[in-house]
């Protein structure tokens, strides 16, 4: 919104205005003054004449009026002039000078006789003539009139150019916009109120801040181990839980368990110091295999177990990665430990879809006695028979399948409404499906983990913004609006961000009803990288959404620095949260910190009623999920 310069414009009209009224008055005054001092002035001569004829009248018989009038009257400018006694004419007077405004003088002379003059003269300023000097002097007169005003106006504005400071900022504090407020104190005055909003405006943003590293204390103590700072048991369970769905996970890949045999002797024996930096350089060694493999779980099971889930990964992958696990423990340094070469087992259980969670604990504990079972420090791989043959697809065939798809646009939208607590459907979610050559829906959690390692997905999303934009221009939508993820290859790809502004340039009248979706993890390991695109599509008129929110431990400060619109629970948060009261407090804990800012709370994966119904009372607005409506195909 343009902000007016109101109070400016109103002093300064209103300045203005009192110098014209009284520059006015003031040239009013002095021409009625000049005016009346002419008519004076022919009155007085008027008077002198009078009195000459009279004196003439009672000092000589013989007037000799012929001798000495004419050149007088002459002098006067006289129109007619006529001296009668009675009613004889004494002396009559014709002039040359002729005038339409006349001013007419008729008196009686002497009270003792009846002498009567009549006397006809011009208007003062009939036969006034306005020199060039004069006009000089009232040319440079009015200039400097009008330089001194223009001046005056320009001395006024600056003097008024702080209050204007102070409004604009109280106007972005009242609209919420507290960062363009503290980032343009300018040169305000008084000075002392301007350094006064500055400094409440810091202590606010630290007060924000420090809610986000409150929240994120809160988190840290209900999720996070305290010794090793990665996820407790019950952070486990959270992720796992929102792995599957009805007890049965809803991806393929591998949970690994692994344990320290002997990390209690080594304390007693060595102390604790020696085992907590045992501790610390095994978890970093582990956490930096695992920065590259997206949306794996890393959780302190117990004193001495630990347990890693890594979704989306194939049987192969799994043996290799159970190979470098091994490798980082075993780098550790354990010279001081006497049974330092059978210190370190892992279990290995691989899952596909369906597979139930709780059975898949269970047997990566059975692998992981049967890895303590063959001594030595090494890994096993629970075997429960073939894997499924789609799992089989190799890298060649899944790019030949995708290209393919691709050419033939074979990749499909299916929408979940997301509802408000009224029960209104607030937009439609997103979700890509692809069909194979036999008109089969191939699932997203198969083919989008092969389209991110074949560098794929900035195509395949670009398919699906033109689908949604199709979508938009059709009647029977014409007031739907849609959410679209966005992948961290596509938010980087040059190509996509140039192709991305062109189209929403082209669509502008349809990109108040476009919301794309980013991940949390990706905004939070890579937002100084994604803070210039988001910030484009926020100016293109989109918003700007998040999502996977809870799934880490992080702060939340990054919410208003991105400037998102809207949020997204994670699922693992949501589900059973009628029976959680950690995760209701995590929610109280988030919504407090975006308290009297415009972000809208959403909760992912709702199956049942308890669990909406939880939401709605801790302050959650919208929902989607199973228990409002499946994914459908948008049409």
């Amino acid at each position: 919104m343009k902000f007016t310069r109101m109070l400016t414009t109103k002093l300064t009209s209103f300045w203005l205005m009192s110098l014209a009224a009284i520059a006015f008055i003031f040239l009013l005054c002095a021409t009625m003054s000049f005016v009346q001092l002419t008519y004076k002035f022919q009155q007085q001569k008027v008077a002198e004449l009078e009195s000459m004829l009279v004196n003439h009248y009672h000092a000589q018989s013989g007037w000799e009026l012929d001798s000495w009038l004419p050149p007088l009257l002459l002098a006067y400018n006289t129109v007619e002039f006529r001296l009668t006694l009675k009613t004889d004419v004494l002396f009559a007077y014709q002039g040359n000078v002729l005038t339409q405004n006349a001013m007419v003088y008729n008196h009686q002379l002497d009270p003792n006789s009846d002498l009567r003059m009549s006397l006809i003269l011009p208007q003062p300023f009939d036969l006034y003539d306005v020199s060039w000097y004069e006009l000089l002097i009232l040319a440079v007169g009015i200039l400097a009139i009008i330089a001194l005003v223009r001046f005056g106006y320009v001395w006024f504005s600056q003097q008024l150019d702080g209050i204007e400071e102070l409004a604009l900022r109280s106007r972005l504090i009242l609209q919420g916009k507290h960062e363009q407020a503290l980032a343009s104190p300018g040169k305000g005055k008084p000075r002392l109120i301007n350094r006064a909003l500055t400094k409440l405006l810091e202590e606010l943003q630290d007060a924000q801040k420090e809610r986000g590293r409150f929240d994120k204390f809160i988190r840290s103590n209900t999720f996070l181990d305290a010794e090793t700072r990665i996820g407790n048991r019950l952070f486990l369970n959270n992720r796992l839980d929102a792995l599957s769905h009805n007890q049965g996970m809803v991806a393929h890949g591998v949970i690994y368990l692994l344990e320290m045999d002997d990390l209690d002797l080594l304390q007693q024996a060595k102390g604790e110091s020696v085992a907590k930096e045992l501790l610390n350089a095994t978890v970093n060694g582990i956490n930096q295999i695992l920065q590259t493999l997206p949306n794996s779980i890393f959780a302190r099971r117990s004193h001495n177990q630990f347990a890693i889930v890594v979704p989306q990964v194939s049987l192969i992958e799994a043996d290799q990665l159970a190979s470098k696990l091994l490798k980082v423990c075993l780098s550790q340094p354990l010279t001081d430990v006497d049974n330092r070469d059978n210190f370190f087992h892992l279990g290995c259980a691989y899952f596909t879809a369906g597979d139930n969670a709780t059975q898949l604990i269970d047997e990566a504990d059975m692998a992981l006695r049967a890895a303590q079972l063959q001594g030595n420090s090494n890994w096993f791989m629970y075997d429960k028979g073939a894997i499924d043959e789609e799992f089989a697809k190799g890298s060649v065939r899944w790019r030949s399948f995708l290209e393919n798809t691709l050419v033939q646009r074979r990749f499909f939208p299916f929408s979940q409404p997301v509802i408000d607590s009224d029960a209104n459907e607030h937009h439609k979610e997103i979700f890509t499906r692809a069909r194979d050559n036999q008109g089969a829906l191939i699932r997203a959690t198969l083919f989008i983990p092969m389209a991110n390692k074949c560098g794929l997905m900035p195509q395949i999303e670009r398919q699906m913004i033109e689908r949604v934009l199709a979508l938009l221009t059709n009647e029977r939508h014409s007031k739907q609006v849609y959410s679209v993820n966005l992948s961290l290859d596509s938010l980087t790809s040059r190509a996509f961000s140039q192709w991305l502004k062109t189209t929403l340039l082209e669509y502008r009248h349809l990109t108040p009803r476009l919301m794309f979706e980013i991940s949390e993890d990706i905004v939070i390991q890579h937002q100084a990288k994604l803070q210039p695109k988001l910030d484009m599509i926020r100016k293109m008129g989109a918003r700007l959404c998040v999502d996977h929110v809870g799934q880490q431990v992080v702060g939340t400060y990054y919410i208003r620095e991105c400037h998102f619109d809207m949020i997204k629970l994670h699922r693992s948060i949501v589900r059973h949260i009628h029976l959680r009261p950690e995760n209701q407090l995590f929610i109280r804990s988030l919504i407090g910190g975006l308290y009297r800012t415009e972000v809208q709370v959403c909760a992912e994966g709702v199956e049942v009623f308890e669990e909406w119904q939880t939401l709605q009372i801790l302050g959650v607005g919208m929902a989607q999920g199973t228990f409002f409506s499946d994914p459908v195909e948008a049409q």
